[in-house]
């Protein structure tokens, strides 16, 4: 059964947090839901890198804290990896590029919007750690739902039910 978040929030108001508005799905899957793993990013993307290709990604979904700053996080390069390796899904709290490539990639990937470079001195990122951003705390181990009308993040997964 397929677990849409409008019904998931009406039928479990006080077990989710919506994450605000702003963020867009530019990835080739219109939904996904899966375990959080979260990297918090300085610029450079080189640690998210490492990760996507070469963890395992068991059907979780990677969300990444770049603290909104106007370079791009993922292409599709990094959409490749992630699908290779079984990530559903990538939240990005900044921005990402290749899109006309993305878009035909089987994975979801939820950014604030599109930029066309990428910083290029590596810095070092935080793995497995709390991120704040969009009204919405995502911690390891959370649960998160996406699909066309937004992203829910639970501390665990929910029951599905039906709605009206």
């Amino acid at each position: 059964m397929v677990d849409f978040t409008a019904d998931l929030a009406d039928n479990h108001p006080d077990s989710v947090t919506v994450l605000g508005p702003g963020y867009a799905n530019f990835g080739g899957a219109s939904m996904c839901q899966g375990e959080v793993v979260t990297i918090e990013l300085d610029r450079n993307n080189a640690d998210l890198i490492t990760l996507l290709r070469d963890e395992q990604g068991d059907g979780k979904v990677v969300v990444v804290d770049a603290r909104r700053a106007y370079y791009a996080i993922v292409g599709e390069n990094l959409m490749k990896f992630a699908q290779a390796n079984g990530y559903v899904g990538i939240i990005v709290n900044g921005y990402i590029r290749d899109t006309l490539q993305i878009k035909d990639i089987p994975v979801a990937l939820y950014a604030l919007g599109t930029c066309s470079r990428k910083y290029i001195p590596v810095t070092q990122g935080t793995r497995n750690q709390s991120l704040s951003f969009g009204d919405a705390v995502f911690n390891p181990g959370d649960y998160v739902y996406a699909d066309t009308d937004g992203v829910i993040v639970t501390a665990t997964k929910l029951a599905t039910e039906t709605s009206a």
